[in-house]
């Protein structure tokens, strides 16, 4: 019973002053998502001392102790400090198509025949060879660059006006 009345009593508190506590952990470490962390261990670290600071009867002060030692905790960590040395080192990615592009796509493939579609999929989205494609699909290579060409030869036709020229050379 004395449990729920601490409860009750400790989530009233931080109804009341977590945004304040937010304010004074960004003032500390001037990143949003670090105060928001430094708020975070102020207040597991404060319920668990809750008893013995709400009789001492200023739980604000330690409450900003918390966080002002929790600060200088944090930036005194090893990995804080740590750079990846990898910056730069990514390549670049270009953005994928648009929900709207997708669709359409989704759209010009549901027209092809099943066995066109296959052989996109397989060799296009799959990235797989001419020999995996046949193999899979128990065909042979020339059928797989047949299909693909008629496949490719017809979503040009369904996609050029909105995309420009699809397609590849599969010689």
């Amino acid at each position: 019973m004395a449990e729920t009345g601490r409860d009750e009593q400790f989530s009233e508190y931080v109804v009341q002053r977590r945004t304040q506590l937010r304010r004074i952990a960004y003032l500390l470490c001037g990143d949003v998502h670090k105060a928001e962390d430094l708020v975070q261990t102020a207040l597991m670290k404060l319920y668990v001392a809750w008893p013995r600071v709400q009789r001492t009867g200023n739980v604000d002060a330690y409450v900003r102790r918390i966080l002002v030692n929790s600060g200088i905790d944090e930036s005194r960590r090893p990995w804080r400090r740590e750079e990846s040395g990898l910056e730069g080192l990514d390549p670049q990615v270009a953005p994928g198509p648009g929900v709207e592009d997708r669709t359409a796509l989704m759209d010009a493939l549901a027209t092809l025949p099943l066995g066109q579609r296959r052989v996109v999929i397989l060799r296009h989205f799959l990235g797989m060879s001419i020999e995996e494609t046949a193999g899979d699909l128990q065909c042979s290579p020339g059928t797989v660059k047949s299909q693909n060409s008629r496949a490719l030869a017809r979503l040009n036709d369904l996609l050029a006006p909105q995309f420009g020229a699809v397609g590849g050379n599969d010689r």
